[in-house]
């Protein structure tokens, strides 16, 4: 016991490079321990884009296609659907709800959806987080639009503005759906999400605003149909680009993925979005390795300072170390003493390091969350993360033998010889 007290006071004498030393292992093992907690929550974060969404169901092609063009707004469908196929499926006995979507046009880059009110109500993100609306409310009428809250932020609108809605998805649209101009009747709250980048209106809306285009080509000034005549009542939807399902029972999901790939009347394709998310992740997941590249040179760093501020102090130390033999103390004592300022060092560096990073996450979280869609969650430390704390712990040990035996091989009268 007396060896672990004779460590603390031999570190108390030295408080100038013990408290560098220490302040170096704490940033070490919170930028870690924060890397860490950043890559956990860009995983997480891009595999519950979408939550609680059992199955999505569009033309037949490529999974991960539709998975970017129905989640990311990235890319277009290769054909659409009927939507007597939608109707029959949303009546299915094992479908709980439906969520259509209608994709197609777009409004100064970003794209619009068209879907109905299920949308605002079943649709889930980050695990269990509900749309909320900022302003206003859900579209009533045929041309009524919602804006994401990205979309109100850069655009600037604010509730009853016009929209004039562009055909196709480019940035640069050269026919416009000018003669059916929407008004704007709500904001959605930030969800960090693609939601936030796009434009809702209801599937009425988007069957009205291409009702008198002939062969992909917009009506003759003044032949189209008058906006003032069209209605909910009078607008038939006959196709929609997919739609998301949740099902009453999990057991029943693959079953029903087979009913709809298998489906006799028009080709249709059913995944499931947790499954092609992780193999979208798996495909860019070098920037995931980079991170944890960082986050390990980071703490070897770290710990090779202690080690060299250890090692560079026994010069130093030369004498107390030849004192405390020559007072009958033995040279395993000395090997044990070098070994304890080591387990100080990185146990109380590691302590506030914990501590710095949960008081860093407790006011990064939500600017992380807003500015790069990254959330972060604040909750106790995880097995994982308890190992890689173990693990650190374990290495600054074995580094600690380095300095301990050149102590342990110092000999009396080596430390009494006074050198010139």
């Amino acid at each position: 016991m007396y060896v672990v007290s004779l460590a603390l006071k031999s570190l108390w004498n030295r408080r100038l490079a013990t408290v560098l030393t220490v302040v170096s292992i704490a940033f070490s093992v919170s930028l870690f321990l924060g890397i860490e907690r950043i890559r956990i929550g860009a995983h997480e974060g891009f595999a519950h884009t979408i939550s609680k969404t059992d199955l999505i169901v569009g033309a037949k092609g490529g999974t991960v296609q539709l998975l970017l063009y129905t989640v990311f707004r990235i890319g277009s469908a290769t054909d659409n659907m009927s939507y007597e196929s939608f109707e029959e499926f949303s009546q299915h006995p094992d479908v709980a709800w439906t969520i259509p979507y209608s994709l197609g046009d777009s409004h100064r880059g970003f794209r619009v959806v068209g879907t109905n009110t299920n949308f605002y109500k079943y649709y889930q993100y980050l695990r269990d987080r509900h749309i909320q609306f900022e302003k206003g409310n859900e579209p009533q009428g045929v041309f009524d639009v919602v804006m994401g809250s990205a979309v109100a932020e850069k655009l600037g609108y604010k509730l009853g503005d016009p929209v004039v809605l562009s055909h196709g998805v480019s940035d640069v649209s050269f026919q416009e759906h000018g003669d059916k101009p929407f008004k704007v009747v709500g904001v959605l709250k930030r969800t960090a999400t693609p939601i936030d980048r796009s434009l809702y209106i209801t599937l009425e809306g988007m069957e009205a605003i291409h009702m008198d285009w002939v062969d992909g080509a917009p009506p003759l000034e003044g032949q189209g149909v008058d906006p003032k005549d069209l209605s909910a009542d009078n607008i038939k939807v006959e196709q929609i680009t997919a739609f998301l399902l949740g099902t009453k029972s999990r057991i029943s999901v693959l079953q029903l993925q087979r009913d709809i790939n298998d489906y006799e009347f028009e080709p249709l394709m059913a995944i499931i979005p947790g499954v092609v998310l992780g193999e979208l992740w798996d495909g860019i997941s070098y920037a995931e390795n980079g991170l944890r590249v960082v986050s390990f040179f980071v703490i070897v760093v770290g710990l090779l300072g202690m080690l060299v501020a250890i090692y560079n102090s026994l010069s130093e130390r030369r004498r107390e170390m030849a004192i405390l033999r020559s007072l009958g103390v033995g040279a395993s004592v000395v090997f044990r003493l070098m070994l304890y300022e080591s387990m100080f060092l990185t146990g109380i560096g590691a302590l506030l390091g914990i501590v710095l990073m949960y008081i860093v996450l407790l006011v990064s979280q939500p600017l992380m969350e807003e500015s790069f869609g990254i959330f972060v969650p604040i909750e106790g430390l995880s097995l994982q993360e308890g190992l890689y704390l173990a693990a650190i712990f374990g290495f600054s040990m074995l580094l600690a033998v380095v300095p301990a035996v050149r102590a342990y091989r110092n000999t009396l009268y080596d430390g009494l010889t006074i050198r010139t």
